[in-house]
């Protein structure tokens, strides 16, 4: 990582990795082993993973096998509750942050530059954090005071992803990934999302789509049943406040009878 030209100090985000990281000692979050600098270079020496999961998912497809899905999905959830417990949001979760081993085992949350950490409030952060087709509706409509349940609404995109090889919300604009959402999940009111109404971007003239929910899911992922299907539908809540927490997820009776391996 290169310093500053002027101040000859590091990134912003580099030092902000550099300190949550030391934070994050868990088995799926990378270990940040240590911190060269040389001359004008800072170099950070994360552990070895072989590849991240956006690439894995281009040479395998989708987790096909259900136990090898409930261990991926098990490991990245428990990778983010760890990281909420101690108060750090990661703020852009996606496939490339998530790392792998060569045999689809092993999963590692990577990728610490945009994360902070966070109080008990809700706190104003930058909009532009998470990438686009896994960004939060709240968000893409201009919500700034936000926690948890960003990453959270994230992850069940992966998920979904992982089951299905194939992006849940593979929008080309902000606004065209709201649009997939909303045919998805229905154009969001009041009465679903007490308070969209006052977001920045919110304007009744969006088109009116009822709720169709995870139907292309469904027919892409058989394997998924009803209690996985559930526990996606349970990150995309549009009300924060429903979307479940990182360790309502783990007790998720998708879970039942899943033994994570050691």
């Amino acid at each position: 990582m290169r310093l500053r030209e002027r101040e000859r100090e590091p990134d912003d985000a580099v030092v902000r990795q550099v300190s949550l990281l030391k934070e994050c000692d868990h088995p799926n979050v990378i270990r940040l082993y240590e911190v060269l600098s040389k001359e004008h270079a800072r170099y950070l020496v994360f552990e070895f993973m072989d590849m991240d999961l956006r690439t894995y998912l281009t040479r395998n497809g989708a987790f096909k096998d259900l136990t090898a899905l409930k261990n991926a999905a098990w490991q990245c959830i428990r990778g983010i509750h760890h990281c909420h417990s101690i108060r750090i949001l990661h703020r852009d979760l996606k496939p490339h942050n998530v790392l792998v081993d060569m045999t689809g085992s092993r999963f590692k949350l990577a990728d610490f530059g945009l994360a902070r950490a966070f109080s008990v409030q809700m706190r104003a952060l930058t909009q532009e954090v998470v990438s686009l087709w896994y960004r939060a509706p709240e968000i893409l409509m201009g919500e700034r005071k936000y926690a948890s349940p960003t990453d959270i609404w994230s992850l069940g995109c992966i998920v979904a992803e992982m089951a299905t090889g194939q992006v849940l919300f593979p929008g080309d604009s902000q606004i065209d990934t709201l649009f997939r959402i909303f045919r998805m999940l229905g154009t969001p009111s009041e009465e679903v999302w007490p308070g969209v109404s006052t977001l920045r971007e919110f304007t009744l003239e969006f088109p009116k789509w009822n709720r169709a929910g995870l139907v292309d899911v469904r027919a892409k992922a058989p394997a998924l049943g009803p209690d996985g299907l559930d526990l996606v539908d349970q990150c995309l809540k549009y009300n924060v406040a429903e979307r479940a927490s990182a360790r309502h997820l783990l007790q998720h009776r998708f879970f039942e009878n899943f033994v994570a391996a050691t």
